[in-house]
C-alpha cells in the first residue's frame, strides 16, 4: 500500500487539512468482484491523540471536502458542504476532534468508480467497475482508518444515505465506535424513495449518449439524463411548504430562458415559471461536477441497503453495539420521515443500545441537516462531549417511539423497518 499525495492546504480557517490519496491494493465486492487497486480519496482535519477520531460518512453526491475554504480541486467546491458544522470552533470542532471523511468507492471524487480508469486496460472502467453496496464503503472506510492508525472511533456521522453508512458502522463494527449520529436517515427506503430513485436513473440510461455507460473521451456525456436525474433529486431533498415559501407559481420573469431542455412549441404561451428556473439551474451545475455512472452505482446502493439483511430484525442487527446512538430527524423531510427514525429509535432501544430521538422542527425538508446548521449543531456538539446526557439532546420522540417499541403485533418490527 502507498500514499499519493495530492494537497495540502494552508488555510488559517482550519486548523489543519490534508487531501490525499490511499492506495490500498486488491479489493473485493461483496458482489464477489474484485478490482485489482482500490484508491480512496480522504482528508483529515485537526490532529489525532489517540481517542478523538470522528469519522463523517458523506451523502449521495459529496466529497470527502467535508470543511473549510479554498480547496477547490475537490467537486469545484469553494467551501466544505458541512463548513458550517464541522471546523475550528464549530459543532464538530476540530481545534478538538481529529475528523476524517472519505469519498466512498463507486462516486467521483477521487476514490475508484466507474469514471477510474482499470490499470488492466488503461480505459474508465464504465458500467464495468463491480457493483458497490453500502457495507463496501464501510469496510473501504475501515481500511483507510487502519492505514492512518485509527482504532476505536469516538463517533460516526453521516446524513442520508451517510446516515445508513453510519448504521452499517454500528452493525458491521460495533466495538469500533463509540458513538454512533445517524442524520435525516432510515433503515431502509420506502418504497416512494425507490420509485423515483429507479425513475431518475431512468432518465439517465435512456439519454442516448449514455451509450451503454460508455460515454467517456471526445463523445458527448449523457447531461440531460442527469440533469433530469439532479431535478428529481431537489425535489425529493425540498419539503412542500418550503417549495411554496421559495417559489409559489410565479413567473421567472421576461429575462429568464428556457435552453437546458427542449421545450414544446406551446410553452411560449405560459409562463417560464421561477421553479423550472430554479432546476434547470440545479441541473445545469450538477452536470458540470458528477459523473452520470456514479450517480447510477450511488442511487443503486442506496436503495440496496437494509439495515436488517442478513439479521432476524434490524434491532437484532444492532445487538452487539454497546456504545450509545444520537437519532436526529427533520419534521419537514418526507424524504426520510420522522417516523422512519422513531422505528429505527425503536430498533436500537429494542438492542438495549442508550439512544435518544432528536425531533427538530423545520419546513426545509431533507436538505435540513445541511441548510440549518443553527439547529443541528447544538445537540450534535452535545452528545459528543456527555452522550445521551447532554443539555441540548431532547429525546423528542420518546413517547412515540416507546409505542413503536412495544408492537401490538408479534415480529411488528422484524423486518427492519
Amino acid at each position: 500500500m502507498h500514499h499519493v499525495h495530492d494537497a495540502m492546504v494552508g488555510d488559517p480557517t482550519v486548523t489543519f487539512m490534508a487531501g490525499d490519496t490511499l492506495s490500498l491494493g486488491e479489493f473485493e465486492f461483496e458482489c464477489g468482484e474484485s478490482i485489482p487497486e482500490l484508491e480512496m480519496a480522504y482528508e483529515t482535519y485537526g490532529e489525532f491523540t489517540g481517542d478523538n477520531a470522528v469519522y463523517v460518512c458523506h451523502a449521495l453526491t459529496g466529497s470527502a471536502h467535508v470543511t473549510g475554504r479554498g480547496h477547490s480541486d475537490t467537486s469545484g467546491q469553494a467551501a466544505g458542504w458541512w463548513d458550517a458544522v464541522v471546523g475550528p470552533g464549530k459543532s464538530i470542532d476540530t481545534n478538538e476532534y481529529y475528523v476524517v471523511c472519505a469519498n466512498t468507492p463507486g462516486s467521483c471524487y477521487g476514490s475508484s468508480g466507474p469514471c477510474s480508469t482499470d490499470p488492466e486496460t488503461g480505459d474508465p472502467y464504465g458500467t464495468d467497475f463491480p457493483p458497490v453496496t453500502v457495507g463496501d464503503w464501510t469496510r473501504a472506510q475501515r481500511l483507510v482508518l487502519d492505514e492512518l492508525g485509527v482504532g476505536r472511533l469516538a463517533a460516526v456521522i453521516g446524513g442520508s444515505v451517510g446516515g445508513m453508512n453510519v448504521l452499517d458502522w454500528a452493525s458491521r463494527y460495533p466495538d469500533d465506535v463509540e458513538r454512533v449520529i445517524p442524520v435525516a436517515t432510515a433503515a431502509k427506503l420506502d418504497a416512494q424513495s425507490l420509485a423515483l430513485e429507479a425513475i431518475a436513473r431512468r432518465a439517465i440510461t435512456t439519454d442516448p449518449h449514455w451509450n451503454d455507460g460508455d460515454y467517456y473521451g471526445d463523445g458527448p456525456d449523457p447531461d440531460h439524463g442527469l440533469g433530469i436525474a439532479r431535478q428529481i433529486g431537489h425535489v425529493m431533498y425540498l419539503s412542500k411548504d418550503s417549495m411554496e415559501a421559495k417559489f409559489d407559481r410565479r413567473s421567472a420573469g421576461r429575462g429568464a430562458y428556457r435552453e437546458t431542455f427542449p421545450a414544446d412549441p406551446a410553452a411560449d404561451y405560459f409562463p417560464y415559471r421561477e421553479v423550472e428556473s430554479y432546476l434547470d439551474y440545479q441541473a445545469e451545475k450538477f452536470v458540470t461536477r458528477f459523473d452520470a455512472n456514479s450517480y447510477l452505482y450511488m442511487t443503486r446502493a442506496m436503495d440496496n441497503y437494509d439495515l436488517a439483511a442478513g439479521y432476524d430484525s434490524a434491532a437484532d442487527a444492532l445487538a452487539a453495539f454497546e456504545g450509545e446512538a444520537l437519532i436526529l430527524s427533520f419534521t419537514g423531510d418526507w424524504h426520510f420521515t420522522v417516523e422512519q427514525s422513531q422505528y429505527l429509535t425503536a430498533a436500537f432501544r429494542r438492542a438495549n443500545v442508550d439512544v435518544v430521538h432528536h425531533v427538530i422542527e423545520s419546513s426545509h425538508g431533507h436538505d435540513a441537516f445541511l441548510v440549518e446548521p443553527e439547529k443541528v449543531g447544538p445537540p450534535v456538539e452535545d452528545f459528543l462531549a456527555r452522550g445521551t446526557k447532554g443539555q441540548a439532546v431532547t429525546d423528542t420522540g420518546e413517547d412515540v417511539d416507546r409505542t413503536i417499541a412495544e408492537p401490538t403485533e408479534p415480529g411488528e418490527l422484524l423486518d427492519g423497518s
